[in-house]
């Protein structure tokens, strides 16, 4: 990670010596590559942030600031119960290859997505649908099991986008959706090309194409932007380097927000992790600034449970798992661990989980819990620890938006089982009333911090480094997305 390799600087050479691209041109830098392009059948955000908006479109999406917009449905209606969504597509929408989209594209993708053998990585968010009935070529009804105020919101996520049945054998290395912009190329271990589509139904693209540049070493990114190599570098890795950029009148920096919660992530079924007392200790162990500090260069809010301080419903709960290693000792010895333990901890590949990893290790070892760490890359990490439950500790940010639920799901990778939880959350999704939601809202955020589920660290910022001259770039990022549909150069 701290390596400078030959191989990167020759890659930002190669791009260098074609970087006089034209003004309708951008190359985006990315920490991550995606380890395939359907965002349908994988939990990896590196997907969502080439794919979202730009190629794939949902019924509803994200805006900039968080809203639920209009998408590939212009407008819908509710039935007075709650239970039938009506939606109203928007007409003359083809797929990149020609095909028309329709209301059948919408059930085959919903249906899809909620089926016995799905596998969505969000496959909760469509549990509630009861039926999805095409009324007619621009027409579909979704009937739910019970209301579900959120319902909305779960169509704008990246894994409720609409798909084709005609191109979904190819999709994880060709995707064809409805957006702005049609993939041209994929050059493994280096890029992704998108090109600007012609034929686009809403308002078409200012740029004519977009090329995400993958570069996971923060020197090499760093050196990449410095010659203006890469146009922009949203979530760039090297926090560090952000005042040399900021004193630089070519470049502009953003700083904004995200859904990200940065956790340590605990198996809660692997010995001895499975005992509150344990948890408990090692979140009384950790230090949440000197993480912030060192692995983030201060970018980053504290957190006490999971759910982003911004939103007017977090509940600040620090001081249950305060910094107190005498504490974190304590715990150890009464859990029958007064000469600690080993456990793993494996990282993938973003900045903050390897510099974190490194910070937390030293932490834990203080109060005498040694962790083996091994590095993984983004697709070591989705089979070890995200579908295999391989691990004991892992660091990890869900940028995905209001997702508290998944504390709800017993077989999520750490494996938190609390029908009390469970019960909660069944409750939120049937309440409509706002107050009475925000009472449950609390409620949750105060099970799983005093259950220690996992070690909550802070809400990871998004800098972004860019040309002065680009506009239309998202600050903040309310869902995992690179939207390019509406950057140009000014």
């Amino acid at each position: 990670m701290k390596r400078l390799a030959l191989a990167a600087l020759t890659c930002v050479a190669t791009l260098g010596a074609a970087s006089a691209h034209a003004q309708g041109d951008i190359v985006v830098g990315l920490n991550l590559e995606p380890p395939h392009l359907d965002p349908t059948s994988a939990a990896a955000g590196a997907i969502d942030q080439v794919l979202y908006a730009n190629v794939f479109e949902g019924l509803t999406r994200f805006g900039p600031d968080g809203s639920v917009n209009a998408g590939l449905a212009k407008r819908w209606e509710i039935s007075e119960d709650g239970l039938q969504y009506t939606f109203y597509l928007q007409p003359g929408v083809t797929f990149h290859d020609g095909t028309s989209f329709t209301a059948e594209d919408v059930k085959f993708s919903l249906d899809r997505a909620r089926a016995e053998d799905s596998q969505n990585a969000q496959k909760a968010l469509f549990e509630g649908i009861d039926s999805v009935e095409v009324v007619d070529d621009l027409t579909v009804r979704v009937t739910l099991k019970a209301p579900d105020g959120n319902f909305l919101f779960n169509m704008a996520w990246g894994d409720a986008v609409i798909v084709a049945p005609e191109s979904i054998d190819g999709i994880k290395q060709t995707p064809i959706g409805t957006g702005a912009f049609v993939f041209e190329n994929w050059v493994q271990g280096d890029r992704i090309t998108l090109t600007k589509n012609d034929a686009y139904w809403g308002a078409k693209a200012k740029l004519d194409q977009a090329t995400f540049k993958f570069i996971s070493d923060p020197t090499a990114a760093f050196a990449s932007v410095m010659a203006e190599d890469v146009d922009a570098f949203p979530g760039f890795p090297a926090p560090e380097n952000l005042p040399q950029f900021e004193a630089d009148p070519r470049f502009q920096v953003l700083v904004g927000s995200t859904e990200g919660e940065t956790i340590l992530s605990t198996n809660n079924k692997l010995p001895p992790l499975d005992n509150p007392k344990v948890r408990r200790a090692i979140a009384h162990a950790i230090d949440r600034k000197a993480i912030i500090d060192g692995a983030m260069f201060g970018l980053g809010t504290p957190i006490g449970t999971h759910f982003a301080p911004h939103n007017p419903d977090y509940v600040d709960l620090k001081h249950l798992s305060a910094y107190d290693p005498e504490l974190a000792r304590q715990l150890l010895a009464e859990a029958g661990f007064a000469d600690g333990f080993t456990t793993t901890l494996k990282l993938p590949p973003p900045s903050y989980a390897r510099r974190g990893g490194e910070i937390i290790a030293a932490q834990l070892r203080a109060v005498g819990i040694e962790t083996e760490i091994t590095n993984l890359e983004w697709a070591q990490w989705l089979e070890q620890v995200f579908k295999g439950k391989d691990y004991g500790l892992t660091i990890v940010s869900h940028t995905e938006p209001f997702d508290i639920g998944i504390y709800a799901r017993p077989d999520y990778y750490f494996q938190y089982d609390s029908p009390a939880f469970q019960e909660l959350n069944a409750t939120l999704g049937a309440e409509a009333d706002r107050v009475k939601r925000s009472e449950l809202l609390e409620q949750m955020q105060t099970m799983i911090a005093e259950d220690y589920v996992n070690g909550y660290l802070f809400q990871l910022a998004t800098p972004t480094v860019a040309n002065a001259r680009l506009r239309g770039l998202w600050e903040d990022a309310p869902t995992q997305a690179t939207d390019l549909t509406k950057v140009y150069w000014e």
